[in-house]
């Protein structure tokens, strides 16, 4: 039997005017940026529709893009189209969470909007860094990583792209072994930590009193994570995870296998930019993958599946 996964990026595929023609079309999605800017005490109209310096900046990015998703991800659960099992890159893990029922909206903005300033202070400026490892094995890249103090891998995107993370020179280190290794570009990211790293595992500590605070809801349909690429059931297994995932690799390659041979074979990817589906590419190409950014996507999308 086939099923239809929701899909949610991760920080870096915020942009200016995301989400802003759900705003002005759907009650439903209006409501979600009026409420976020309520609980958070920031103008969210203004950090997601306008050019500003703070959407890029860890503290903001995080609380922006998780409302301008979950605003579109309503509006289209309200339009008929529903997942059998979601799944978010990184910090798209808690839309995924939010929209199986395991997490309240209001708990999950509050939540990343804190999660963004721990990740911001976890580390001093210029002491981390983090880069993309294009065209080599994933065994190659951790066969050279497992020995250099420092560095480690961050992020399974897919096929011939691997992320490392840690500091600065054990990364740089690392970067030229890989090239002598046979990798086709190690490209450094322009990130404010080495985040998926080791570094970040007080920020993770931090992380974990918070969300004793937050109450989770029974889930109404599996979500998979980030740190084992497992499908979870049983929402009290979340918060450990969550806590964790600051710290651990994101095992997004793995996750979207795991959904492929449990049946999935249709993938909507809900936010701005076209990130997931790329790597969807590499990673099957024989699963379909939907894109909606924009009020005109969701309408062609939902069109397009419902066969009209």
């Amino acid at each position: 039997m086939s099923k239809i996964a929701f899909i949610f990026p991760g920080q870096g595929a915020q942009k200016a005017g995301m989400g802003q023609d759900f705003y002005e079309n759907f009650p439903t999605a209006k409501a979600v940026f009026d409420q976020s800017s309520q609980w958070l005490g920031l103008d969210m109209k203004e950090l997601c529709f306008t050019e500003n310096d703070r959407l890029n900046l860890t503290e903001y990015t995080q609380a922006a893009l998780v409302t301008t998703c979950m605003a579109m991800e309503l509006v289209i659960e309200e339009q008929g189209l529903h997942p059998d099992i979601t799944a978010g890159l990184s910090l798209g893990e808690y839309c995924a969470i939010a929209a199986a029922g395991g997490m309240t909206l209001e708990d999950a903005v509050k939540t990343v909007r804190k999660r963004g300033i721990l990740m911001e202070q976890a580390v001093p400026a210029g002491l981390g860094a983090m880069a993309a490892v294009l065209g080599l094995e994933a065994a190659q890249i951790e066969k050279i990583t497992e020995k250099i103090q420092g560095v480690s891998i961050a992020n399974y995107n897919c096929p011939g792209q691997i992320v490392i993370t840690g500091e600065k020179e054990a990364v740089q280190e690392a970067g030229e072994q890989l090239k002598a290794a046979g990798a086709k570009r190690v490209l450094p990211l322009n990130v404010s930590g080495p985040f998926h790293s080791a570094m970040l595992t007080q920020a993770g500590e931090e992380l974990g009193k918070v969300l004793e605070t937050v109450s989770l809801q029974k889930l109404k349909i599996p979500y998979v994570t980030n740190v084992t690429a497992e499908q979870i059931t049983d929402s009290n297994k979340t918060k450990a995870l969550l806590a964790r995932q600051i710290a651990a690799s994101v095992r997004w390659q793995q996750s979207v296998e795991n959904m492929i041979a449990d049946g999935t074979d249709t993938f909507v990817e809900i936010g701005p930019g076209r990130t997931l589906a790329g790597f969807m590419k590499k990673i099957n190409r024989d699963v379909t993958v939907y894109n909606i950014q924009t009020a005109e996507d969701m309408k062609k999308v939902i069109q397009t599946m419902k066969g009209e």
